[in-house]
This record gives structure tokens, C-alpha cells and sequence, in this order.
């Protein structure tokens, strides 16, 4: 699929050629990923509505030090984008396809996980079933358990969960996508061409169906599909307590505020936490200067050594 490259954003035009990428077949299923450069693994989970292009400038700053690694979720990016009847949507389907990738890619020792939105949960829950495997945690406006009990649901996600209004938006306007590149820059609003490229994968109804099923899978209560996984996953969390974590978060971020950060504080009180109050949820385009080298300082200090790896006798 180079649907993607039906955009005129220079932008877009530049990544793809500077990132041509990679493709695993996944069950008769074609999922993109990058994989650029040589050395420890830095593996870039996204969520919704981005895909790899987010990563741009943090793969082009680490891959000539790291091993960058970063999928297209199926349904995301330049992957397949198949209807129910040839993928299930889920949490853990994402999982799934993360640890089919690096298992591939042979990828089992010395992980640094970079997560964002809800690619933080994705990413941990192969943390969480493979904890041995972590090094260190790159945390940017995301989550890796329920939502605190101080957040609201916020009322425009309610939208686009649980109303036939919120199809129509996501997946007959591009609805999703494109307001969340709208509203993402807090700093400076994110320009035309780049809202393309953000925007760009999801071109048709057909297309957009992961960016109204990342939403729809939303735990927040139980019997919800995902919400036993993500219980399961933030019960493991202490089994990470001591893994090396850098927490960059954009503070005007309207879902993933600071009652979320201040989870993470807690969980993780060992983090080095920076906080950009003039950032919003595309913390990585906000404040690309400032946080993309102080990744790098992170992940430069912090060589993981095979006696700072979490044990797997640790506990609960």
C-alpha cells in the first residue's frame, strides 16, 4: 500500500524516501516497520492516530549510535489496513504483532521501548510479559495503566467511542486524525503540510478503520475488552520499577495531562522527568530541539549492563 503517497506534503515526500522501510508478513497481513542503523535496540511504539512518521527525527538522531526499530501498526502508516473479518483490533493483537516483529527481527536482550499515546500500552504489555528483555523506558504522553481516578474521560473521545456520530467523524472525515494534528501542537500549531503527512495513510472509510478501533478498544470499565489486559499489564508494572525511564511530557496535553504523569512519578519515582509546559500531546514535535538530545544524553548514559536488567523473580 503507497496510498500515502498520494500526498503533496513535502514532508511526507521526504520521509518515504529517506525511510523506504521494511515489511514482515503477519498472517497474510503486510506490517511496515523501519529498522535503521546498528547497536542497542531502540524500538518506537506509536499509537493512534500516528504511525511512524512521528518517529522521524528521533530515528535519524539515534540510528547512527541504535538499532531503531519502528512497526506500522496493522491498519497504521504504510501496513495493511484490513476490515474485522481479517484482523481483530485489540490491545492485544498489538502486542502480539510487536513481539512477532522483534522475536523476526531477533530481537531479545537489551530493548529500549519508546512509547507514545497508546503505544505506551502496547509496548507494555511486551514489557510486561518479557521484563528481562527491557533495558530502558522512553515515556511521552502515554499510559501503561487504567485511567487515573482524578481523569475524566474526556467528553470528545466519548464521541468518537460510543456514538454512531463518532463513525461518521473518525471514518467518513478523517475526523480523528486530522483534529488530533489540528490540536496536537500546543507550542506552535502544527503547519498544513505536516497535518498532511500525519493524515495521510488514512485516505478513504476503508483506511480509517484503526483510527475509530484504537478509540472503540478504550478500557474504562471492566468487561470492556481490553480492560482484564490492561489490569494484567499494570500489576506487572513494579517487575519495570527499576529499569533506567526518561518521562518527556507535553504538559497541555488534553488526555494524557499531568494526572497521567503523576502516575508515572509515582510507579517510577527513579525517572529523570522533564516537563515542557508550552507542549501538547505531539510532544515530539513541540519540543523536537530540546527533547529529541536529551533522549539521546538519556540512552547514552544509561548502556544497559546485563546485572541492571529486571529479574524474573522480582515481584508484584
Amino acid at each position: 500500500m503507497k496510498a500515502s503517497t498520494r500526498s503533496s506534503s513535502p514532508e511526507l515526500a521526504e520521509f518515504l524516501a529517506a525511510h523506504p522501510g521494511r515489511d514482515l508478513a503477519r498472517d497474510g497481513l503486510r506490517l511496515h516497520y523501519l529498522d535503521e542503523g546498528q547497536g542497542d535496540p531502540v524500538v518506537m511504539v506509536h499509537g493512534n492516530p500516528t504511525w511512524s512518521f512521528l518517529y522521524r527525527r528521533l530515528v535519524e538522531a539515534l540510528s547512527p549510535s541504535y538499532r531503531t526499530i519502528v512497526p506500522d501498526h496493522i491498519g497504521c502508516g504504510l501496513s495493511d489496513k484490513p476490515d474485522d473479518s481479517r484482523y481483530l483490533y485489540t490491545l492485544e493483537s498489538r502486542a502480539d504483532d510487536l513481539e512477532r516483529l522483534l522475536d523476526h527481527l531477533d530481537v531479545r536482550e537489551n530493548v529500549t521501548l519508546v512509547l507514545h499515546d497508546w503505544g505506551g500500552m502496547i509496548g507494555s504489555t511486551y514489557a510486561a510479559r518479557h521484563p528481562e528483555r527491557i533495558a530502558r523506558l522512553v515515556v511521552l504522553n502515554t499510559a501503561a495503566f487504567h485511567m487515573p481516578a482524578d481523569k475524566k474521560f474526556p467528553r470528545t473521545l466519548s464521541l468518537f467511542r460510543d456514538s454512531p456520530l463518532g463513525s461518521f467523524v473518525a471514518r467518513g472525515l478523517n475526523g480523528f486524525a486530522r483534529g488530533t494534528a489540528m490540536i496536537g501542537c500546543k507550542k506552535k500549531r502544527m503547519h498544513k503540510s505536516l497535518r498532511d503527512a500525519y493524515a495521510a495513510p488514512y485516505d478513504s472509510w476503508a483506511n480509517r478503520i484503526a483510527t475509530h478501533r484504537f478509540v472503540q478498544d478504550i478500557p474504562l470499565r471492566p468487561g470492556d475488552r481490553a480492560y482484564d489486559l490492561v489490569t494484567w499489564v499494570q500489576e506487572r508494572l513494579p517487575l519495570l520499577a527499576s529499569v533506567p525511564t526518561f518521562i518527556g511530557w507535553g504538559m497541555k496535553d488534553f488526555v494524557f495531562d499531568e494526572t497521567f504523569l503523576r502516575v508515572w512519578e509515582r510507579r517510577f519515582p527513579d525517572a529523570e522527568v522533564h516537563r515542557f509546559e508550552e507542549a501538547g500531546h505531539y510532544v515530539l514535535e513541540d519540543e523536537a530541539e530540546a527533547l529529541i538530545p536529551l533522549i539521546k544524553a538519556f540512552l547514552d548514559s544509561r548502556r544497559p549492563s546485563a546485572a541492571s536488567l529486571p529479574s524474573l523473580g522480582a515481584e508484584n
